[in-house]
C-alpha cells in the first residue's frame, strides 16, 4: 500500500507525436476519461506488467538453479542439507 505521500500528485512534463494525442484524446472521449486518467492507467498498467514479467523470470531462474542443485548438489550437498540451510 502507498502511504498518502507517494499518492500525493505532481505534475510532469510530457512531449508526445500530435497523432498519439489525437488518438489519446479519441479514447478518452469514447471512455469518458481526460488525457490525465488515460496516461495514469497506461503507465500503472505498464509498470505493473514489468513488474510481474521481472517476477516470472527471477522465479524461472530460480527454479533452473534449483535444478542444477538437485543434479548435482552445491559444493556436495545434498538438496535436503541446502534446504534446511535455506
Amino acid at each position: 500500500m502507498y502511504s498518502l505521500s507517494q499518492l500525493e500528485k505532481q505534475q510532469v512534463g510530457l512531449r508526445l507525436p500530435r497523432y498519439l494525442i489525437e488518438q489519446l484524446d479519441e479514447l478518452a472521449s469514447s471512455h469518458s476519461l481526460n488525457r490525465t486518467d488515460l496516461i495514469f492507467e497506461a503507465i500503472r498498467s505498464y509498470l505493473e506488467k514489468q513488474k510481474e514479467e521481472r517476477f516470472y523470470e527471477e522465479f524461472a531462474q530460480g527454479v533452473s538453479e534449483l535444478k542444477q542443485i538437485q543434479k548435482g548438489g552445491k559444493a556436495g550437498m545434498p538438496l535436503s542439507e541446502l534446504i534446511d540451510e535455506l
